[in-house]
């Protein structure tokens, strides 16, 4: 069904939601929107960190217990 819109269906789209809500109403809208993208960006770049720190904590000694008795 959307496959078939193209560029002027687009157009009349994006006209009518701008009469309906108005320019400030969609300026402030794509703004909150801007903020959510950066939020989750910044949320899921802290948790490959933390996924990250916690597997180099992992491997920082892998040797034997009883190998670290002899040294």
């Amino acid at each position: 069904m959307l496959n078939n819109i193209g560029l002027p269906g687009l157009l009349l789209i994006a006209v009518v939601v701008l009469v309906l809500f108005g320019r400030g109403k969609i300026s402030s809208l794509m703004g909150e929107v801007g903020k959510g993208i950066t939020s989750f960006k910044k949320g899921v770049k802290e948790g490959a960190d933390e996924l990250e720190q916690d597997a180099s904590e992992l491997a920082k000694d892998v040797t034997p217990e009883t190998d670290k008795d002899k040294v």
